[in-house]
């Protein structure tokens, strides 16, 4: 994806992880760029409720997906284009959709993680959000509860901003044992329940354990892999483009009715 082609703020959500330089004149400023994260933080809310509005919504122009997740999403190991957000993207244009995909993906990123960098991640220009988290927080052993809720608290916030959520579920290995897997598995299609939002119900399936699909580390998706996660959650992605749509055309009706 072209980053010339995004709005300035969209394409701030593109974040390259698996390689990260820092230059030493942004020594410097990291004091100052604490303060302005500790600011945003406060004032965020009040900005949110301004960005809630159909200027994002204007005719002709993309419908803005932010793909929000961790390695399985940023691509750890691939190329940018052999990626999940830009075969995704690629794969809806070619049936004909004007949508443009972010990549907002963190290599060991938990729920925790994802919840910590939400206000800065999410801009106001998004008009979904393909929501993939729970793959590191099962592969630790963290707190089925605390992810639950973590989740929670990010689909409440998309939702309050009227973004469509597809969210991407996840399952625990086996060596945490019967009990984990109990209190994990269900997490996803609870929450999906709880708040209306669409579901996929397992990010991986029909790629995980195959190690045709699998690089080396037998984790993480080759291209073929993402090619296969791709052609599996297209519909579900046509799904969320529709509620994406609605909800522009709900935020234009109640803006059209105040004035």
């Amino acid at each position: 994806m072209d980053r010339r082609r995004l709005p300035a703020e969209f394409t701030q959500t593109r974040l390259q992880t698996n390689k990260r330089v820092i230059h030493p004149a942004m020594l410097c400023t990291f004091p100052l760029l604490v303060v302005f994260l500790a600011a945003t933080s406060i004032l965020w809310p009040a900005l949110a409720r301004d960005t809630m509005d159909p200027s994002r919504c204007k005719q002709g122009d993309p419908v803005h997906i932010i793909a929000f997740g961790d390695s399985l999403t940023a691509g750890l190991g691939l190329t940018r284009k052999a990626a999940f957000p830009y075969q995704l993207e690629k794969a809806l244009k070619a049936r004909g959709h004007n949508v443009m995909i972010a990549n907002a993906g963190v290599s060991g990123e938990t729920t925790s993680g994802g919840l910590a960098r939400f206000n800065w991640t999410i801009v106001p220009q998004t008009d979904a959000v393909i929501l993939e988290l729970g793959a590191n927080d099962a592969l630790r052993g963290l707190s089925p509860e605390k992810a639950q809720k973590n989740l929670d608290e990010i689909i409440r916030r998309l939702k309050a901003r009227k973004i469509a959520v597809l969210l991407t579920g996840m399952r625990a290995l086996r060596n945490w044992g019967g009990g984990y897997e109990k209190a994990f598995n269900p997490i996803f299609g609870r929450l999906s329940k709880k708040h209306g939002t669409l579901l996929f119900p397992f990010f991986i399936e029909g790629v995980a354990l195959d190690p045709k699909l699998n690089q080396a580390d037998g984790l993480h998706p080759n291209a073929a892999g993402v090619a296969q996660i791709v052609q599996r959650i297209l519909p579900k992605t046509e799904d969320l483009l529709k509620r994406a749509k609605a909800l522009c055309d709900e935020l234009a009706t109640n803006t059209h009715s105040t004035n």
